[in-house]
Parts: C-alpha cells; sequence; structure tokens
C-alpha cells in the first residue's frame, strides 16, 4: 500500500500516487489486522468475516450457537489460511463481551476492527411488544454495542488507527411495518456512531454504519415464512412484493454487504467517518 498523503500543497504529490497505482488497486492494508465480528456464524455477518479473512485480517468470531460457530471458524481457517478464534458469545452478557475483547487482545495482541453485527428482534405491532422484549433487544442490540464500543476503545487508542463499523439496517432509516424494536434501537445506534466519530477522530478511528436491506439470509427465509403462514399468501409471492419495493427488483446476497464492510475496514476508507451508508438497491425512498 503506498503510503504517499497528500499535504495542504499536496498536489503534486497525486503523480506518486497513481505511479503506484497498481499496488493501490489491489492492496486493501487489511493483512494482519485484527478484527472482532459479532454475530459471525451465518448470513451477513459471516460473510463478513470471510470478506476480512480473504484480505489476511486475523479474525475472532463468535456467536451463541457453538457448532455453526465452530464449522464457520474451520471453514475460515481452510479456505483463507488465517488464524481464527472462535468464542461462543451471548452479546446480551456484559461479562461474555469482556471475555470476547480480553482473549482476542491475549490471542492476536491489539484489536483494530470491531464489527457490530447483531440478529433481528422479534417482530410485531407496538402494542403487542412486551416489556421483556423491550429490555433482551435493548441489551443485545444496542447495549452490546455501547459495551463493545468501551472495550475495545483504548486498545485502538493505543495504536492510534481503528475502524468501527456498526451494522444496523434500513429500518433505522425508514421505519418497517411491524418492526418497532428494530425501528427504534438501530436508530439509537446510528445516534451512538456519530457521536463516537466526532469523539474518536482524533485518535485516527473511524466509525461509520451500515445499513443493509432485504438480503437473503436465514433470518429473511423466516420472516417470509412466518408472514405467509399468517397471511395465507404464498411464500414467493410474499418475496416478490418484497422486491417490487426494491429499485433493483431483487433482494441482496450476503456477500454485497459484507464488500462494503471490508472497504470501511480498510486502508482505503481513511477520509471517511461519521458516515451512515444504506446498501439496500434502492429501497429507502428518502434523499439522506
Amino acid at each position: 500500500m503506498s503510503s504517499v498523503r497528500l499535504g495542504r500543497t499536496g498536489w503534486k504529490d497525486l503523480t506518486a500516487i497513481f505511479e503506484s497505482r497498481e499496488e493501490f488497486e489491489t492492496d486493501l492494508g487489511l493483512k494482519g489486522r485484527v478484527a472482532i465480528v459479532t454475530g459471525s456464524s451465518q448470513g451477513i455477518g459471516k460473510a463478513i468475516a470471510l470478506g476480512l479473512a480473504q484480505e489476511g485480517a486475523l479474525l475472532t468470531i463468535c456467536a451463541r450457537t457453538e457448532r455453526r460457530l465452530v464449522e464457520t471458524a474451520k471453514e475460515i481457517e481452510s479456505s483463507f489460511r488465517t488464524q481464527v478464534l472462535a468464542l461462543r458469545t451471548d452479546l446480551a452478557k456484559r461479562n461474555d463481551l469482556r471475555r470476547l475483547v480480553k482473549e482476542t487482545e491475549g490471542r492476536f495482541g491489539g484489536i483494530d476492527i470491531l464489527v457490530n453485527n447483531t440478529g433481528g428482534p422479534p417482530t410485531a405491532p407496538f402494542m403487542k411488544i412486551s416489556e421483556e422484549d423491550w429490555r433482551q433487544a435493548t441489551d443485545s442490540l444496542l447495549m452490546s454495542v455501547v459495551f463493545l464500543c468501551l472495550e475495545v476503545i483504548p486498545h485502538m487508542q493505543k495504536r492510534h488507527w481503528g475502524r468501527i463499523i456498526n451494522m444496523t439496517s434500513i429500518a433505522a432509516k425508514q421505519p418497517v411495518e411491524n418492526f418497532v424494536l428494530s425501528n427504534s434501537l438501530r436508530a439509537g445506534i446510528l445516534g451512538l456512531s456519530k457521536t463516537l466519530s466526532n469523539e474518536l477522530a482524533r485518535d485516527n478511528i473511524l466509525v461509520n454504519s451500515v445499513c443493509p436491506g432485504w438480503t437473503w439470509t436465514s433470518r429473511t427465509d423466516e420472516l417470509a415464512k412466518e408472514q405467509s403462514l399468517k397471511t395465507g399468501v404464498p411464500y414467493e409471492e410474499v418475496v416478490r412484493e418484497w422486491e417490487k419495493e426494491i429499485l433493483l427488483g431483487r433482494l441482496a446476497q450476503p456477500r454485497e454487504i459484507a464488500d462494503l464492510v471490508v472497504f470501511l475496514s480498510s486502508e482505503r476508507a481513511s477520509y471517511l467517518t461519521g458516515a451512515t451508508l444504506q446498501v439496500d438497491g434502492g429501497w429507502v425512498k428518502a434523499m439522506l
């Protein structure tokens, strides 16, 4: 990766950058970087872990289901010959999060990248959501991000380099019917991300949010089946109705979300912080 940087009068340095264009285009600068990716045994989280591993990052992956987690770790190690630490973790438990960070630092000697990725909470109208649902969703979706950032940021400050990418949802930008927990809590993550980006820029720690749209995962499959059962509309028609709302006319593949996250984790994203980026095929109708 070229180390050339533009200063206040550095326009002449552009020549040096483009002379090294081949290297600049192919090296994301992630080899040897240490990344924690939560919720990474399946779906979007797994795709992110695979994408980072492909670029040579050292990985800690975590999830609640140990069997699936171990299988994912073996798949990553065999495919990309990188080191993977797999830790069974409940994101709603503070002690689990402390252990996750401590064991990552102990294994790899530091932490450079944190990708906060969490599964979707229960779906129902507001009046059908229980107090316990709110508390559990708050702990797993919002407070897990808060506590992991608290644990990880000091390690990044020591290196004067860091990337925090918070995975939210299009629901944080345009509320989705019956997704009141996600609509509310993921919007809170956007506020947290923007605040952290303001506070941590001086430490060269970049904080961004990614809002995936409808993506083919097991969770999406479950939602389509649930809606089909509730409404009597065939599964295929449920999916077609979702696709009609997307300008590109299809759901995303997990790798299409992961590609953006890998870029945000890299040296190539060195001037991007405080952003909220939706990867939704044109589903969100708002301008901002």
